[in-house]
């Protein structure tokens, strides 16, 4: 059995939204981030570096449905796109995922990523 939530056929059967020949477009509701949702492979692999150059074209014909998609649901201003890359980044499910946020200006984390990585305040770097 794989514990693998996103290759479970019960959790892909109710949250797939979108999907091609090597990809799928999974969202579950969310109160917060309203619209957003994950693009995965549909073969299971744990990092993006495992993906094959079918895979990677697929996922990026994908992000391309999915914003059109969430611009007839949503109507967002702009969007977040990101991956999380290894156990340190705090990745809970080991199956590669880009993340899909669409975002509004009356949000309540209206800029939170950016400012945190922006922030003085965090010192990641010694520039």
């Amino acid at each position: 059995m794989n514990a693998c939530p996103f290759c479970d056929p019960a959790t892909l059967e109710i949250e797939t939204m979108l999907e091609n020949h090597f990809c799928r477009f999974l969202q579950q509701p969310h109160k917060v981030l309203a619209g957003s949702g994950v693009i995965i492979p549909k073969r299971h692999c744990e990092t993006r570096h495992e993906m094959d150059l079918d895979e990677w074209d697929a996922m990026q014909d994908m992000l391309n449905l999915v914003k059109i998609f969430i611009n007839i649901s949503h109507k967002p201003l702009g969007y977040t796109i990101g991956w999380n890359c290894g156990e340190v980044t705090g990745v809970v499910i080991q199956h590669v995922h880009m993340h899909i946020i669409p975002r509004l200006t009356n949000e309540p984390i209206n800029g939170a990523v950016h400012f945190n990585l922006k922030s003085t305040a965090t010192k990641r770097f010694d520039n």
